[in-house]
């Protein structure tokens, strides 16, 4: 790496560019000081030229005021000719600070002139006296960190502020009883202590650097005023500037913005996609499987397919189709192209450009269970393949550009078609109909669907030049479903044994997802090393969850406690993250555990061995239990095949628990001795799998209040509830609220849903008179409500709609009916407190003073409400199961309005057929097109069993009429549902062990 030049290899001393002249001062390369190295004359360092280490220019010396509270430095100023005159310039990151003050007049009336920064502009302020209360403003974007020059003249009654040489700015000084013949400058910012002192400074002091200070055209020599002690100062640094700039490298990921103050940075994430303190986390979701059974039966849907990964997030069209869900993705030749004139050395060659990238292409089938595209190719007279050797005269290139000449609707690297699979193909001398060459219109469509060569890239045909060829060509959108990552699980039954995988990258940030089940009582999730540096996740102890890393300066560990044993045999949720600015560290439901980045520390997580799974590189304390779902920075590891070569470790995990269509709306899948069941505890549904929308009828004046029994809400159960291990600290948790409900509504304005904080404050969601949603935030009495209006239409049409609120510190998602997504910002600092209740409906009395609040909350709520869920608290569920901790107000009636479309956004989970279905419970009802043989082979059954029990009945009675021997009093016998579990590969890793005893049925 050259500075000042490039130079020309193997010629030193010559350049290819004019080479830089001039001065660099405070050259750093990866903290490494390389001028200093260059004045030590370090061997890394080769010189060319004539280099020197002082500047010819006149050198200046700087200055660094260290602290916004503490930092001032007060010099004499001369004002007797009744002018002043102060210039300066100035760097920083800061957008507010004082940058200094001068009492212009004593008593009775003091006059104080200040120059501010105000939003990143200059401020110059007087303030005192009964007629002086002016102001102008100058400059702006001041906060860039570069140095900025400023000139402040004050001659008789006039002031001006000049910045960076631009037209100056001015105001006028009226009323001066006293001119001072001496004062006092204070630079800045004040002294806390100012029993002698006459400063005044509104906001906070400044932080940040000066140089070429001159006051009265007399230049300011700081380091005289260091050395001699002339003039009175505080927490500063002479001679070096200490800017530091946190956002080279920008550290935001995905495009954040990075906006930088003097000891921080954070990261803007507005219309990237993604959140979270770096703008690692997407906002949307990972597939079409999470916006099954939505308001809309087929869609366009926005998707990010690897979650925080490097691929961006893509828009794609859903169909939900019976018991699946269609990821539809379509390309520029989707109408019906008329082929002619082809030959095999001139064919019609056809290029497909898909609506999203290949590299989204390539991920979709990848993570999908399924996926397949439909050739529909009618011919007359044009054949597929040489009826003489099987050369192909028309083929197709898969994703990667290979040839590929089989047909649609059979094997790889078999030439022929669907119809020769199906053996119904026109001529049966032929593989393909086409192939028979007869001069009227044939038809060869088939599906396409090993995955592998999807989808199709190119298409060629080349036999269409004889007389009356013709041909007819439709390639359709490529369709998968599916989600072939979320059950890819493994079984450990050995402490020592444990998966590999190539080392994590996780150097400025890492995110960690999973599910378990184990019965061990402690085990290593994951470990990866470094020669300092190290990650791991562990189980230390039944109820104790730690996530532990170290950058080299201490590890860092945080713990999640469950009131509730974790090694319970059932499946459960870890979600871990660590970015340069903070940790955090998710269990289940319970509080997010989190932890921010000290300052001025290591930030880089540099590992080198490879990852271990489900183990150590000591082989101890690993462990025994299954995992699934393994999900680092997006891509999910293949835990099912690399079991298959790993001893001591075995692919799958036994259980009824094993397809994420059981249990749906966040439901979570409960494993009992010989099927499932799901709890539904923690959601706004109910029914066997959690698919109950439970939805109720609001009139006027109806009401709902629910309280909250403790600041967190996010325990599994109510035993756990009851246990203090469930409190934490409110602190340690960053405020954040979940927010979702369906509604249906004509009546505006409305209010839907109010939540009331320990200290009277609220956030609100409402329609207005125009039908629009709107959210309201009243986090700090002493400042204005925050209000949000996201773009669309009427909600007030009667029609449903969902609508999901996310919000995490300053950062604001809302989505509705999954089609419109935005982010806001809320102003810094802002925090709900912990909320005690939440009001659906219409308010009975309150205090707020926000009049359209007011007017709304008294007209309350027309219309139907379902499946409201306020973080883990479910209101309306409460209501109509008649919880005690619900006061029900006016008239409210079960009602059905949320049941055929019903939110599944909010959870995780995905759906797909599975086999695991196969049980009584879980079953899904046949499909339409098989409905009517089954009633015709079902009748005919039924007949035949009705007409063998009469006769088995009448042969019994006859027999025992005549015999007269005894029967036995009843026939007993076990019952269990059909069982998809493995035989148990270790006595102690019996995930499945029955919690209750088993049961007799009498036949």
């Amino acid at each position: 790496m050259s500075f000042g030049g490039i130079p020309l290899p193997g010629k030193p001393g010559t350049f290819l560019h004019e080479n830089f002249h001039g001065c660099i001062e405070n050259l750093n390369y990866n903290g490494v000081n390389v001028i200093d190295m260059a004045k030590r004359r370090k061997p890394q360092i080769y010189t060319v030229g004539n280099v020197t280490f002082s500047c010819s220019e006149s050198s200046s010396v700087a200055v660094t005021f260290l602290s916004s509270t503490g930092s001032f430095l007060a010099l004499p100023a001369d004002y007797s000719m009744d002018s002043l005159s102060v210039r300066l310039q100035f760097r920083t990151w800061n957008q507010e600070g004082l940058l200094f003050s001068v009492p212009l007049s004593h008593d009775p009336d003091p006059i104080n002139l200040l120059l501010r920064l105000s939003q990143a502009r200059l401020l110059l302020l007087l303030s005192g006296g009964p007629q002086n209360s002016a102001q102008v403003f100058s400059g702006q974007n001041l906060n860039d960190g570069q140095w900025h020059s400023i000139s402040v003249e004050v001659k008789g009654e006039k002031v001006s502020l000049t910045v960076n040489n631009q037209k100056p700015a001015t105001m006028e000084i009226t009323g001066r009883s006293q001119t001072p013949q001496r004062t006092t400058i204070y630079i800045g910012g004040c002294p806390l202590f100012q029993s002698n002192f006459n400063c005044e400074n509104p906001g906070r002091g400044y932080q940040g650097c000066f140089r070429l200070l001159l006051i009265n055209n007399h230049p300011v020599n700081f380091l005289q005023i260091q050395q001699e002690n002339m003039g009175n100062f505080s927490q500063i640094s002479f001679d070096v500037c200490n800017i530091q700039d946190r956002c080279l490298p920008n550290l935001c990921e995905h495009g954040g913005q990075c906006i930088q103050s003097w000891d921080q940075f954070d990261c803007n994430c507005s219309g990237t996609g993604y959140t979270g303190a770096t703008c690692h986390n997407s906002i949307y979701e990972r597939s079409c499987e999470a916006f099954r059974k939505t308001g809309s039966q087929s869609s366009v849907f926005t998707i990010d397919l690897d979650g925080s990964g490097l691929l961006d997030h893509a828009q794609v069209n859903c169909t939900v189709a019976e018991d699946k869900v269609w990821t539809v993705v379509g390309h520029d030749h989707m109408r019906p192209i008329d082929i002619r004139g082809s030959t095999p050395r001139s064919p019609f060659v056809l290029i497909f450009n898909y609506t999203i990238s290949p590299y989204h292409l390539r991920s979709l089938v990848t993570s999908s269970e399924h996926c397949q595209q439909e050739v529909i190719y009618r011919c007359r007279k044009s054949r597929l393949f040489d009826t003489w050797d099987g050369t192909p005269l028309s083929w197709w290139l898969d994703r990667d550009g290979v040839k590929r000449t089989y047909w649609g609707g059979f094997l790889p690297g078999v030439q022929q078609c669907s119809c020769s699979l199906d053996g119904n193909c026109r001529d049966m001398n032929y593989f393909c109909n086409c192939d028979a060459d007869q001069d009227t219109w044939a038809n060869d469509t088939g599906v396409l669907s090993y995955k592998d060569h999807l989808p199709l890239s190119e298409i060629a045909i080349g036999d269409t030049n004889r007389t009356n060829s013709q041909a007819e060509l439709q390639i359709g959108p490529l369709r998968c479903y599916g989600n072939r990552f979320f059950w890819n699980s493994a079984s450990f039954y050995q402490e020592s044994s444990y998966l590999h995988f190539p080392t994590l990258q996780a150097e400025l940030s890492i995110d960690i997802s999973l599910f378990f089940k184990t019965s061990a009582f402690s085990g290593v999730f994951l470990e990866n090393l470094g020669v300092r540096d190290f990650v791991r996740l562990e189980l230390s102890s039944p109820s104790t969850m730690n996530f532990t890393f170290d950058l080299g300066d201490g590890p860092v560990t945080l713990t999640v406690r469950s009131p509730v044993a974790l090694n319970d045999r059932q499946w459960h949720y870890i979600r871990a993250e660590r970015n340069v600015k903070e940790a955090s560290l998710q269990v289940d439901s319970l509080p997010l555990e989190l932890t921010e980045a000290p300052p001025e520390k290591p930030y880089r997580l540099q590992l080198s061995s490879q990852l271990f799974v489900g183990g150590t590189a000591s082989r101890q304390r690993g462990f025994v239990g299954c995992l699934r779902a393994l999900t680092i920075n997006g891509v999910t590891l293949d835990l099912f095949e690399r079991a298959k070569t790993t001893p001591g470790v075995n692919s799958g995990c036994p259980g009824h628990c094993t397809s994420d269509s059981v249990c749906h709306n966040g439901g979570r899948c409960v494993e009992e001795r010989s099927s499932y069941a799901c709890d539904c505890t923690q959601t706004a549904f109910d029914g066997p799998h959690c698919r109950k929308a439970l939805a109720a009828s609001f009139e006027s004046g109806s009401s709902v209040l629910y309280t909250l029994q403790e600041p967190f809400s996010g325990i599994l159960n109510e035993e756990a509830r009851r246990s203090p291990a469930g409190f934490h600290d409110a602190e340690v948790a960053k405020s954040q609220e979940k927010v979702s409900f369906g509604f249906l509504t004509r009546h505006v304005p409305a209010l839907i849903l109010m939540a009331h904080t320990l200290d009277q404050n609220y956030m609100a969601v409402m329609l207005t008179s125009n039908g629009s949603l709107q959210i309201r935030y009243l986090m700090n009495k002493e400042k204005r409500t925050e209000m949000f209006s996201p773009k669309s239409g009427s909600l007030a049409d009667g029609r449903f709609h969902w609508v999901k609120i996310n919000r995490k510190g300053q950062e604001l998602l809302v989505q509705i009916d999954n089609t419109i997504t935005q982010q806001y910002s809320l102003s810094p600092g802002s925090a709900l407190s912990p909320v005690r209740s939440v009001i659906l409906g219409r308010i009975q009395g309150s205090d707020i003073t926000d009049k359209e609040l007011v007017q709304a909350g008294l007209r309350g709520f027309i219309g139907c409400l379902s499946s409201v869920q306020f973080n883990q608290a479910t209101p309306l569920k409460a209501a109509l199961q008649n919880s005690p901790l619900v006061t029900v107000i006016g008239h409210l009636e079960a009602s059905s309005c949320g049941t055929i479309s019903s939110p599944n956004t909010l959870s995780d989970t995905h759906i797909r057929s599975d086999d695991s279905a196969k049980s009584d419970r879980g079953k899904d009802p046949p499909k339409k097109a098989d409905q009517n043989d089954l009633a015709l082979i079902g009748g005919v059954v039924a007949a035949v069993v009705f007409i063998t029990l009469c006769a088995l009945a009448f042969i019994i009675r006859f027999l025992y009429r005549h015999r007269r021997t005894p029967a036995p009093s009843g026939i007993t016998g076990k019952m269990h549902r059909p069982s998809i579990e493995p035989p148990p590969y270790r006595a102690a890793l019996d995930l499945h062990k029955p919690h209750h005893d088993s049961k007799e049925y009498y036949i």
